[in-house]
């Protein structure tokens, strides 16, 4: 008899020793808790656990998560390489290296003859994980350099992806996709109370709350459903601290970030017509505001549950530091059903996201060009889908 789709991945949980998790690079308090609530439990069935995203940076709301710190922005190493000398015949005296220009040099000295070519092995070991856990993400692309510069990593290990979006492609060895689930974090709370031995204590409890919270904007958005609200009933009865997890998404944010904010609203267009909805960010806004890009997230989640007319949704914005010459603007675009973010500035690529989000970033024009033509490029767009 075929084993369902949970006990698939417990099967597999069960198996692996050493397991990653990653998700995507524009990530929501969804993917944070998600990810952290996969690895205490994994972490508590003794298992070796990491958890990465592209550039993460922890933002101040969620500092207050236990073990949310160990998320890292890059991998460590993957594989160890291997270099073997037969010595057999020859000895070895002596063995030192240094590192100079950046290259490193490794010293052999036989006890007698020589060292040649002939002597020498290279090899790459295994892949030091043998488990990949891929949360809230739609795709692969989206985990960005992750895995565009490590794709043999997710070709070679076994893939588990869990989500919730509608636009998940389905990219994984087993695909835990429920497009019924109001987050992430609700599906992995499904998943390991399956297991019976499972320990549910205050803080995984209150981790996987603020997934859900962090999701339906304190189960405030369409998408809340009974389940949900019977889901956060029993986190709630496990330990799950609401208030602190209120108290820190909700109250808490920084002056910066609140500046940042009152900045985006001075610059706020609509289109109503189109129920379009856009604004933007000057590099000068981060200067005088002392925010960061790490707070523009939280403005575009803003917007959508304080805009419920609004179907797509656009940010442009200038990166607060300047690293080379010329200043690339960034795009944020957020859409509704019955749009595919992909397909409304597809020519404008190389993206990295989905169909509900997707950004990239346009070379050599300037912030106000940059936000006229892709504005337009959206308006007739979205005419078209409507016809």
């Amino acid at each position: 008899m075929a084993l369902k789709i949970n006990e698939q991945i417990m099967k597999r949980f069960d198996q692996a020793n050493n397991i990653l998790i990653v998700f995507r690079r524009h990530f929501s308090g969804d993917s944070i808790a998600s990810a952290l609530g996969l690895y205490n439990y994994l972490e508590s069935k003794n298992k070796r656990v990491d958890m990465v995203s592209e550039n993460f940076v922890l933002p101040t709301q969620y500092e207050f998560l236990p073990k949310a710190h160990l998320i890292k922005k890059e991998f460590s190493f993957l594989q160890k390489f291997v270099i073997t000398v037969d010595i057999k015949d020859i000895g070895i005296e002596e063995l030192n290296y240094d590192v100079e220009h950046e290259k490193l040099r490794i010293f052999v000295t036989p006890k007698q003859g020589l060292i040649t070519g002939n002597h020498i092995r290279t090899a790459q070991t295994r892949f030091r994980y043998d488990l990949i856990v891929v949360v809230d993400s739609p795709d692969l692309e989206s985990l960005g350099d992750l895995f565009e510069k490590h794709t043999d990593l997710f070709y070679q290990i076994p893939v588990i992806n869990i989500d919730n979006h509608s636009e998940n492609e389905h990219f994984g060895h087993i695909n835990h996709v429920d497009i019924t689930a109001t987050s992430t974090a609700e599906m992995v709370y499904n998943l390991i109370k399956t297991d019976q031995k499972l320990v549910m204590d205050a803080d995984k409890a209150t981790t996987l709350l603020t997934g859900i919270i962090a999701k339906t904007q304190s189960f405030k958005t369409n998408e809340t459903k009974p389940h949900t609200l019977n889901i956060a009933s029993e986190l709630i009865n496990h330990g799950a601290d609401r208030d602190l997890i209120i108290r820190n998404l909700y109250r808490t944010r920084s002056v910066n970030a609140l500046k940042l904010w009152g900045q985006a609203l001075t610059h706020l267009k609509h289109d109503r017509s189109n129920n379009l909805v856009w604004t933007s960010i000057t590099r000068e806004d981060f200067v005088r505001t002392g925010a960061n890009e790490y707070d523009l997230h939280d403005i575009v989640d803003e917007l959508i549950s304080n805009s419920p007319e609004a179907e797509v949704i656009a940010l442009f914005y200038e990166p607060h530091h300047k690293d080379s010459e010329g200043t690339p603007v960034h795009v944020l675009l957020t859409v509704e059903k019955p749009y595919d973010a992909a397909k409304l500035v597809g020519e404008y690529g190389p993206l990295l996201g989905g169909k509900r989000r997707v950004s990239f970033i346009v070379e050599g024009k300037s912030l106000a060009d940059v936000e006229s033509s892709i504005v337009e490029t959206i308006k007739k767009r979205m005419k078209e889908v409507k016809k």
